[in-house]
């Protein structure tokens, strides 16, 4: 029997923003953001919260054990408006602090590879580290792809390549491979044709100019 997803808010914060600071803990890109490790343990809290709070206009999903979450950025709503860069750029400065020129970087290369189109952003996917290998993850996926998700067509980028098959798993296919400019990690494209559609490689999704 598959996992329960359930939609979470503001109370749920604390919960989910330590499991995928945990999660992404060994994650390559924050991994070059924050080059020493017991920085980023203590930063990646920050940094999700306001994650977190920003991803309220689309998607918060946690799975029942809540070993695992994902935001969703709806159509329409993929990139961070300036309102919410100035809203949240205190925030940003404390979460970020020395490391806000890497960060910038990584930012602005993903920006410059979203595709064009309608399409559900998978902004965020996280397992904390205790429970993976369990469906935990899968299941956070697929709860919003069977929401609104599955719909239109969901679009992700990920810095691990191990990550790759696990995607595929469900349903994602590459559609590109970049480099954060600057001596930054790899980045792989995916994208997940809508329920009843054949294939993501069609010319409504090439990439973003």
């Amino acid at each position: 029997m598959a996992e329960a997803v359930r939609t979470v808010g503001r109370a749920d914060r604390a919960a989910v923003t330590g499991l995928l600071a945990r999660a992404f803990q060994d994650d390559p890109a924050f991994g070059w953001i924050f080059p020493d490790s017991a920085d980023r343990a203590r930063r990646l809290p920050r940094l999700f919260r306001i994650l977190f709070d920003s991803d309220a206009i689309g998607m918060r999903l946690l799975t029942a054990h809540g070993a695992a979450a994902t935001l969703w950025r709806p159509p329409g709503r993929i990139h961070t408006s300036r309102w919410d860069m100035i809203r949240h750029g205190p925030a940003l400065l404390w979460a970020l602090g020395p490391a806000l020129r890497r960060a910038l970087a990584v930012a602005d290369a993903i920006d410059a590879h979203m595709p064009n189109g309608d399409f559900w952003y998978l902004h965020v996917a996280g397992c904390d580290p205790a429970h993976q290998g369990r469906g935990h993850g899968a299941a956070a996926v697929r709860g919003g792809l069977t929401r609104a998700a599955g719909r239109l067509p969901a679009y992700l980028e990920t810095p691990t390549e191990r990550n790759l098959g696990f995607y595929r798993g469900l349903g994602f296919e590459v559609t590109g491979e970049w480099t954060v400019p600057g001596g930054g990690p790899r980045f792989w494209s995916m994208l997940r044709p809508a329920d009843g559609q054949n294939s993501p490689g069609t010319n409504r999704f090439t990439r973003a100019a």
